[in-house]
């Protein structure tokens, strides 16, 4: 497995180095959050592609998780990309490189290849669940387990996004707080779908072995403290602090931060 693995990782690092070169020539980056998902279907896939003695049903069922998840997620976030251009987060990270005329290097080493470790690092339940998955089984109870909390996550996170988008469209939301539909329950419906739909996709892993849930779990708990206290909650709440004031300030008092619940009055 661990030759294997390393093949996924080879695959990663070309994919990595010909987006970077691509990154440079339009002096951007920001399409590499479009990457985070979609990369993680493309290991999904080929760890699929070379299980050895052929991938058995609960080898095809990760796959199939993983890859919906991941795909979806990479064209929303491309296509965001397209029509918002570079992201702020970015900017800031690579302001001084671009001023001293070393954003190439600053791009690879600060953006690509850091979430190219991070990326591996948390698909990794979904990799090692796949590739000891080659017998023709059927697929172990605890699976189907794992893909009815995958179901809850990828319906948080597809429906909240949809909702999201549809409010940011009408002109006459310009300046409003989205608190209608899953947005009731929880500020970020689609944060605690990634959590949902990962966990679920560990679950399925660990039906493989436990051995195998345990050598992997720091990827869904390393995705489950990301989304809550670095680069997701947190930072988003500080922009919309500043962006939307008393507003947001009352619907975060009635609203659940993460974990859907009835709101508070």
């Amino acid at each position: 497995m661990f030759e294997l693995l390393a093949l996924n990782a080879v695959i990663l690092l070309v994919l990595v180095l010909i987006q970077w070169a691509i990154s440079v020539k339009i002096n951007d980056v920001s399409f590499i959050d479009a990457f985070w998902g979609a990369g993680m279907g493309i290991l999904a896939l080929a760890s699929w592609l070379h299980v050895p003695g052929g991938p058995g049903a609960l080898a095809t069922l990760i796959m199939g998780m993983t890859a919906a998840w991941g795909f979806r997620l990479g064209i929303h976030l491309f296509r965001r990309w397209q029509r918002e251009g570079e992201d702020k987060r970015y900017k800031l990270i690579l302001k001084k490189a671009r001023e001293q005329g070393h954003f190439a290097r600053a791009a690879l080493t600060k953006v690509w290849l850091m979430q190219a470790v991070l990326l591996f690092a948390v698909s990794s339940p979904a990799q090692v669940g796949i590739l000891a998955s080659g017998a023709p089984a059927p697929i172990p109870p605890l699976a189907w387990a794992g893909f009815a909390l995958w179901s809850v996550g990828v319906f948080f996170e597809w429906v909240g996004d949809w909702q999201l988008a549809r409010f940011r469209a009408d002109p006459a939301n310009h300046g409003k707080v989205l608190d209608t539909g899953l947005w009731r329950y929880t500020r970020h419906p689609n944060y605690f779908g990634d959590f949902a739909a990962w966990w679920g996709i560990w679950l399925a892993c660990a039906a493989a072995g436990w051995e195998y849930a345990a050598a992997t779990v720091i990827g869904p708990l390393f995705l489950s403290f990301t989304l809550t206290r670095w680069s997701g909650v947190t930072l988003l709440e500080k922009g919309m602090d500043k962006s939307k004031g008393d507003k947001y300030a009352d619907y975060k008092r009635r609203t659940s931060a993460f974990f859907p619940l009835p709101p508070r009055n």
